[in-house]
């Protein structure tokens, strides 16, 4: 199949390539509208699309082998809508013993994942997330995390992107089908999005019926609290409106299902050896994939953002944790935070497979780039680095500005310059 005409380059492009060169099916999981399925297709001989084919969806429920025929790599999309078909690929792919048979796309875990535990050594999964500041084209790429996690030195110049502009990438996004549209347009798009979701996959993707009005409190109350640590206490409370809190186990379900729909991602506590008398916490901060749902969830703008600079903060943080974790991933890394027992908390830790790792403080600039350098400097002092390791760098993510080192030694690094 063809290069589709004016497809933006996406960071995991390589790693769908690389995936597919080793093992017979891979699995691009994400939320909707993300572009999986365009990135799919720029290596896919064939395609059959479960989500708009009628015919297709019906015969794969009963002989789920008949959606396998054709061109290989053949791109299967959406194939949680026939659940079945997995075991076909990964027969399939036992059977005909060569890399490169299926790409598989998913924008919903299935409600039964018993489907999906049969496919070790033969179907990997790869993540796919909305679009990077790199992959749209407003990070420079001077600042490179490989590099960063190699323990290289950091400079790199100013790209001049206002803080005015942040907001506006904040609210509108990394949806790729937004490109090209009207800032007020790409709103409403996202918006929409985010109703269809309320009113309608939540309840698809395992079949029990929700409350759409609830729905749509607890992802406002999810917008209030991104970035942080409210407790389900604290969403119950929020989402049950005049009736009085609602059933925190009745809220549990609902975030369930949101992550199942890839559109709530949880942010693990990182978990090294301490040296001091506190205690790791273990709570997770909760993102929406994109920052620009919980901008669409409180019916915002990037005017209305502007003017309340706590919660630009969050907002930004959450900005940046989605283009580490992309980036991230590139280099085979994950994305942590850290919370100890005195409070004392850091942002973001991106730690590699083979156990280096960086630890960064998010800012949006100015005067607290010394207290995120301050927090960085406290947390180095309580992690047993003999059994954790060095750090390969110390760094604080701003919105705009140079990339530069203190002289302190910890990176001062604008979002808008970094890149995988």
């Amino acid at each position: 199949m063809a290069v589709t005409s004016g497809y933006r380059a996406r960071v995991v492009d390589e790693e769908l390539t690389s995936r597919l060169a080793a093992t017979g099916a891979v699995a691009i999981e994400g939320p909707k509208a993300c572009g999986k399925t365009a990135t799919a297709r720029q290596l896919a001989a064939s395609e059959v699309l479960l989500d708009i084919d009628m015919n297709a969806r019906e015969a794969a429920a009963v002989v789920p082998s008949v959606v396998l025929d054709g061109p290989m790599p053949r791109l299967i999309d959406e194939w949680q809508l026939a659940p079945e078909i997995w075991n076909q690929v990964r027969r399939a792919v036992e059977n005909r013993r060569t890399p490169g048979q299926f790409i598989l796309t998913g924008s919903a875990v299935p409600p039964d994942d018993i489907t999906r535990h049969s496919g070790a050594g033969r179907i990997t999964r790869l993540q796919m997330r909305p679009m990077s500041l790199f992959e749209l084209g407003v990070s420079n790429g001077n600042v490179s995390l490989a590099e960063i996690l190699a323990g290289g030195s950091v400079s790199g110049a100013d790209p001049g992107v206002p803080v005015e502009r942040l907001s506006e990438e904040i609210a509108v996004g990394g949806w790729p089908g937004n490109l090209g549209l009207s800032r007020d347009r790409a709103q409403r798009a996202v918006r929409d999005y985010l109703g269809e979701i309320a009113r309608v996959d939540i309840a698809r993707v395992d079949g029990t019926r929700r409350d759409p009005v609830r729905v749509q409190r607890l992802l406002r109350s999810l917008a209030r609290n991104v970035a942080t640590y409210a407790a389900i206490t604290t969403l119950a409370a929020d989402t049950g409106g005049a009736d009085g809190p609602l059933d925190r186990d009745t809220v549990s379900d609902y975030l369930s299902t949101l992550k199942r729909l890839m559109i709530v991602e949880g942010q693990p506590a990182w978990t090294p050896h301490l040296r001091s008398r506190y205690v790791l916490r273990e709570a997770e901060k909760r993102h929406f994939v994109d920052p620009s749902l919980a901008v669409a969830a409180m019916r915002s703008s990037p005017e209305r953002i502007l003017r309340d600079l706590s919660l630009f903060g969050f907002l930004f943080e959450s900005m940046v944790v989605r283009d580490l974790r992309v980036y991230a991933q590139a280099n085979d890394a994950a994305v942590f935070q850290y919370r100890d027992s005195s409070d004392l908390e850091i942002d973001a830790i991106v730690e590699t497979t083979d156990g280096r790792w960086a630890a960064f403080e998010i800012k949006l600039g100015g005067s607290p780039v010394d207290d995120g350098a301050s927090s960085l400097q406290k947390f180095i002092k309580r992690i047993d680095t003999a059994k954790c390791g060095e750090p390969a760098a110390l760094g604080v993510i701003v919105g705009t500005g140079f990339a530069y080192t203190r002289q302190d030694g910890i990176a001062v690094i604008p979002i808008t310059t970094l890149r995988p």
